[in-house]
């Protein structure tokens, strides 16, 4: 019953965006190409969004924003929104990479920071809640880059959220149209009146409503850090990896960890390994073992601490980094290194023994624009039933480590696994990539970059591959003081792959392997520069995700 009940929901969703369109709905598999304008995301509904906002002219930012907010309601529990979303936009205008920062930070009353201390961080319920991002980030990227009004972007999610399928549609329906109401009777330019939307929800009678909230359930957050909240407007953290350049967004998110991944493969010929063979997949997982020690030891927010990205991503660091890598053997020691003294590992090595709600969106239009973004909240939510409105309870990926970098402190942003990517080439963008997946989220975009780059993969055969990930990392989910408790599994390498062969010769490397059936929920776009044709791919197994082009009939 319940399946047959998400059916009819989703059926009714698809026919109302449908009724408020210029018609130009198609069905959404997992795989799509085109040359008008292209969507990867979340569940049909909002990737259906999006392409009618291209349909009609709009921009990737007016498409991804529209995504996004359908998210929320088609993708509700791997987000929400009052939950935050990483956002990257590569403008064809000007050749320029921007991010939107669009992660809210911790409550700034140092009493409930205290509180946390001594109690340990909460993982569900309001009072887990970070400030809510989400709508900031959105309305901050549409007012600056965007092209169409608030009401057009929000029409999708209101056919939605009319359809009356859960109780709480009706009050988020009536909170959006108020923000369209303050946009209608604000004088002057669209910009303007999109911003006067936005303080509607953090300065005025919303944040009101929440902060009556707030207070009534117990909660940490106040009126006074919705009004503190800005969305910043960033340079993105890039490394040039042959000819291509792959940008990512700062330490606030594990992006750099790509990177870093990256810097220590191009000291291998991994095109001449094989695609998925054991010594690829070898060098890969012992790679990626020594990004993320760093990740685990160094990120954080920049705002609040001194990050040593430069010297963490120059050539001095890898140098003493990448001969620790042993092609014949697996390492069970977390290692991470020093960039400040150039030292191969800080310390002598230990051992550390020891399903997060997150959704995809990726648009492309035909002028060239993209959009990677990465929407999510973590379950088990606060929410403010009056307004429709849940909360994401991301305070716990914070920790109670006594000067940690990603340490709890008033109004710090924690550092989150959401790690969107945009890759470009001689100039244009050829690759754009959001995936859902916590801590394995950078692992698999780091192997769909190098199934196109060192193997010609396109999308469709990319995301159809078989994966592998390592869990030697932290939990970033686990808010722990103690970092041994933080870690996962030393030394496991799970993988899709039953080949005997290769599962034997890893395991004669050390590798101990749990074979599984999911890794992550990855959606990318491939921009073919050459013929000007887009290619697109989610996850086909769950079907996670939907990919969807403007039909010929409409561009």
């Amino acid at each position: 019953m319940r399946l047959l009940k998400a059916i009819i929901t989703m059926s009714l969703a698809l026919l109302a965006i449908s009724s408020c369109t210029n018609n130009t709905t198609v069905s959404p598999g997992w795989y799509a190409s085109g040359n008008g304008g292209i969507v990867a995301a979340g569940k049909p509904a909002s990737a259906q969004a999006g392409i009618d906002i291209l349909s009609q002219g709009g921009n990737a930012v007016d498409g991804a924003v529209a995504v996004i907010f359908c998210l929320a309601v088609s993708d509700y529990g791997s987000f929400c929104i009052g939950g935050e979303v990483p956002f990257i936009f590569y403008n064809s205008e000007n050749g320029k990479v921007k991010v939107f920062n669009g992660m809210g930070g911790a409550p700034g009353d140092q009493d409930a920071i205290d509180w946390c201390y001594q109690n340990g961080i909460p993982d569900q319920g309001i009072r887990a809640s970070t400030v809510p991002s989400a709508v900031s980030t959105c309305l901050t990227a549409l007012e600056m880059n965007g092209t169409m009004t608030l009401e057009q972007i929000i029409t999708p999610t209101l056919a939605l959220l009319d359809t009356g399928s859960e109780p709480w549609y009706e009050n988020l329906a009536k909170t959006f149209r108020k923000l369209i109401e303050t946009e209608k009777n604000t004088e002057g330019t669209r910009e303007q009146k999109i911003r006067k939307a936005r303080d509607r929800f953090y300065k005025g009678d919303i944040a009101d409503e929440l902060n009556d909230y707030y207070i009534r359930s117990g909660g940490f957050l106040r009126k006074s850090d919705l009004e503190a909240h800005r969305t910043t407007v960033e340079e993105p953290v890039s490394f040039q990896y042959r000819d291509y350049s792959v940008y990512k967004c700062n330490t606030w998110t594990q992006g750099p960890v790509l990177l870093q991944s990256l810097r220590l493969l191009e000291k291998f010929d991994i095109e001449s390994m094989g695609h998925l063979s054991a010594d690829y997949i070898h060098v890969t997982t012992e790679a990626m073992k020594l990004a993320y020690a760093d990740r685990d030891k160094y990120y954080g927010d920049p705002a609040f601490v001194d990050v040593p990205l430069q010297q963490l991503l120059s050539d001095e660091y890898t140098d003493v980094r990448w001969p620790l890598i042993d092609m014949n053997q697996s390492s069970e020691e977390i290692r991470p290194g020093n960039p400040f003294n150039l030292a191969a590992i800080d310390g002598p090595g230990l051992y550390w023994g020891g399903g997060h709600g997150t959704t995809n969106c990726v648009v492309a239009d035909r002028w060239g624009n993209v959009v990677a973004a990465t929407p999510s909240s973590n379950s088990e939510y606060g929410i403010c039933e009056s307004l429709g409105i849940a909360h994401n309870t991301r305070l716990s990926s914070l920790n109670t480590q006594e000067g940690h970098p990603n340490s709890l402190q008033p109004g710090k942003r924690p550092r989150i696994t959401l790690t969107p990517t945009i890759v470009i080439r001689d100039g244009k963008p050829v690759m754009a990539i959001s995936v859902a997946g916590g801590d394995w989220q950078d692992q698999v975009a780091l192997q769909l970059f190098l199934d196109n780059v060192e193997f010609g993969l396109k999308p469709k055969e990319a995301i159809s591959s078989p994966r592998f990930q390592t869990y030697q990392v932290e939990d970033s989910f686990n808010p722990s003081s103690d970092p041994v408790s933080r870690m996962l599994n030393i030394g496991v390498l799970g993988i899709y792959s039953t080949d005997p062969s290769l599962l034997d010769d890893l395991r004669d490397r050390g590798h101990i392997i749990e074979i599984v059936t999911e890794i992550a929920r990855p959606v990318i776009v491939y921009m073919d520069q050459e013929t000007g044709i887009a290619y697109a791919a989610g996850e086909p197994v769950y079907k996670h995700c939907a990919a969807i082009n403007i039909p010929e009939s409409v561009r």
